[in-house]
């Protein structure tokens, strides 16, 4: 099997690569590398990647009118499928960049459809969000749930991403499986996300900022189980034309203080809380009805939260020293 990954450096990404590459699988990788975070941390993401001869990297924007022929060039004529990853990420900075996240995860979308129908594949996997869904009131979220109220730019980007797909799968035979991500987390989490973030900070000595009262909920979802979901969506674009949406979550919520007990516990802390006011496009809850991904995928959530944060904090702790010679603390420079 042959398989295209656009966003291959990221938090996903890496992981699915790795996943491939262990199943027998070659892998072309797209990635632009670009600083929403250290490139550097991305391209440590592929060391094990890179190491392997069957995996060849494309640098390149998804955007950039020659991808199709940069990916021709690495080998990626005659593939089976492209799992598409790229995007430019996170809700709040999307307020601040909305045309920016238009570009990347709209036009961005289309290029990489584009790439598919030019390089004659016809299965497609596109990694959108839970954010699309909006502060919708029916919990869990079901795939026939309406998704017309989106709350942020990224969450109106994801959707068209969706719509595009399902232009796609009509007019040129594409079978599609969109993908919603529901707050994934686990080793090599983006800096920014939240997890992440308040590792940082608690294993620093800083406060850790919560916006709103705590309740907010979120249903985390461990990297594994997305990758897993992943794989079964790769199988079912074996099947006839068409397009299909997923949900990929744990299936239950967590709030924000929960969260934080649970990482301050793994970590050994005693966490500091410095209060904020609620922040615009952050949603009230994510909350995933999986059973239909359960019945065509075969996808199955088995990490829940309690034990995905200590596998979390292992990794942490572990990058950390290896980064910097020394375990956490307040005196370590942090990403």
């Amino acid at each position: 099997m042959k398989v295209i990954v656009t966003g291959v450096a990221g938090f996903i990404g890496s992981h699915l690569v790795d996943r491939l590459l262990a199943r027998g699988a070659r892998v072309v990788g797209v990635d632009g590398f670009d600083d929403f975070y250290d490139p550097a941390v991305k391209r440590a993401n592929l060391e094990a990647a890179l190491a392997d001869a069957r995996f060849t990297l494309v640098e390149a924007d998804i955007r950039d009118p020659g991808l199709a022929a940069a990916v021709r060039a690495a080998g990626g004529e005659g593939a089976d499928a492209v799992v598409h990853l790229a995007a430019r990420a996170g809700v709040r900075p999307s307020i601040a960049e909305p045309a920016l996240y238009a570009d990347v995860n709209v036009s961005g979308t289309v290029a990489v459809l584009e790439l598919a129908r030019v390089l004659g594949i016809s299965r497609f996997v596109f990694g959108s969000s839970s954010s699309v869904y909006g502060n919708n009131p029916r919990v869990p979220f079901s795939e026939d749930h309406p998704v017309d109220t989106p709350i942020s730019p990224y969450a109106a980007s994801k959707r068209a991403g969706e719509l595009l797909c399902h232009t796609y799968a009509h007019l040129h035979g594409l079978s599609v499986a969109a993908l919603r991500f529901f707050t994934v987390y686990g080793p090599r989490q983006r800096p920014d996300l939240a997890i992440h973030a308040f590792a940082r900070r608690m294993a620093a000595g800083e406060p850790i900022p919560l916006f709103g009262d705590g309740s907010s909920q979120r249903d985390y979802t461990y990297v594994d189980d997305i990758v897993d979901g992943i794989e079964g969506a790769l199988a079912f674009t074996t099947g006839t034309p068409g397009f299909e949406i997923f949900n990929l979550g744990e299936s239950r919520t967590v709030t924000l203080l929960q969260l934080v007990e649970l990482l301050s516990g793994a970590m050994g802390v005693e966490p500091r809380i410095e209060w904020k006011p609620p922040q615009p496009g952050d949603v009230e809850r994510t909350y995933a009805d999986v059973s239909k991904a359960r019945r065509l995928l075969g996808y199955e959530p088995r990490v829940p939260v309690e034990a995905g944060i200590p596998r979390f904090v292992e990794w942490f702790r572990a990058a950390i020293e290896q980064r910097h010679g020394v375990a956490p603390g307040p005196a370590t420079t942090y990403l």
